[in-house]
């Protein structure tokens, strides 16, 4: 009965934590209409967890938002991907030569999940992370770089599924992903034309691991203004040479 209280009451507090994968500030009365759960309980889980650092509090706001712990452990984590280790110095090296975001991500089930965010070292305090954010395939430039080189089967099951809209640019029909994602295949890099953010676009090239199968993707991402057909192509080559090289490493 005692292991069945605490395993619930495990529970409980993870829920609270997972509250912000949504959110990047929540208040007490905000998770706990949520959760279903009392304020004062809530207040509990959350003072603990700001005492262990895994939240913080706005002392303006009197929000909380993730703390310093997490960060600790989503360094862990990428850590742990060997492609995160070895792309690192290459994905900065790019991000201060061609003054743009820069982003790792692998598969996850059916989406991307993002290892790493790069931004050019002069300008660290405009950085937005997105590790740990997953995102769909079909709409980003990293996730369509994915897609487009899994087995057949798999763009067949993925394309035979509702497909959302992010933009008017999102790709929504299947048989044009298909085409899409035969291009991608034939020029060798990803484009995401504003069809999962207005604003903004994206390049992407696939990393295969010694296997010969597609295991990670990198790209640039800015503002779409900037990214133009000829720096596009530009960026194309530069993402395939530094693929390659954190391919070697791979190997």
């Amino acid at each position: 009965m005692d292991d069945e209280i605490k395993v619930k009451s495990l529970q409980k507090a993870l829920r609270v934590l997972e509250c912000f994968l949504e959110h990047n500030e929540m208040g007490i009365s905000e998770i706990a209409t949520q959760l279903g759960l009392c304020k004062s309980s809530v207040h509990n889980i959350v003072s603990t967890f700001e005492t262990m650092d895994y939240l913080r509090q706005n002392s303006d706001t009197s929000r909380y938002s993730l703390g310093v712990k997490l960060c600790e452990y989503s360094r862990a984590i990428s850590d742990s991907f060997s492609v995160a280790k070895i792309a690192l110095p290459y994905m900065q090296e790019i991000a201060n030569r061609v003054k743009e975001h820069v982003y790792l991500g692998q598969p996850y089930q059916d989406e991307v999940l993002y290892l790493e965010s790069i931004h050019p070292i002069e300008n660290i305090e405009m950085m937005r992370s997105l590790m740990g954010l997953r995102v769909k395939m079909y709409c980003t430039g990293l996730g369509k770089a994915l897609l487009a080189f899994m087995p057949q089967e798999t763009i067949d099951r993925y394309c035979s599924e509702t497909l959302e809209r992010f933009t008017d640019n999102t790709i929504t029909d299947p048989a044009r992903l298909k085409e899409e994602l035969a291009l991608i295949r034939h020029q060798g890099y990803a484009v995401d034309d504003m069809e999962h953010e207005y604003g903004i676009k994206c390049v992407g090239v696939p990393i295969f691991n010694k296997a010969g199968q597609v295991c990670a993707a990198i790209s640039i991402s800015g503002p779409s203004l900037r990214f133009g057909q000829k720096r596009i192509n530009e960026l194309a080559q530069m993402l395939r040479e530094y693929a390659h090289k954190i391919e070697l490493g791979i190997y």
